[in-house]
């Protein structure tokens, strides 16, 4: 079986969430992700985890903008 690393599958997620969310900066989305990776950072079991960023950048980044 092949595993890929849980860096390369968030460099993907980074690309995934460029593609769907044009409007956001990189800077924007690659803050929401890393914000997303700090809350599992001491996670022992990490096989889950980068579906588990991806579920919170894509809710942070789905959110409306107040004040604008």
């Amino acid at each position: 079986m092949v595993r890929i690393s849980e860096e390369v599958m968030i460099a993907e997620l980074l690309i995934r969430l460029g593609v769907a969310y044009p409007e956001a900066s990189a800077e924007d989305i690659t803050g929401c992700v890393h914000r997303a990776q700090e809350r599992f950072e001491s996670s022992p079991i990490r096989e889950f985890v980068p579906l588990l960023v991806e579920r919170r950048a894509r809710a942070e980044l789905a959110r409306p903008i107040v004040g604008v």
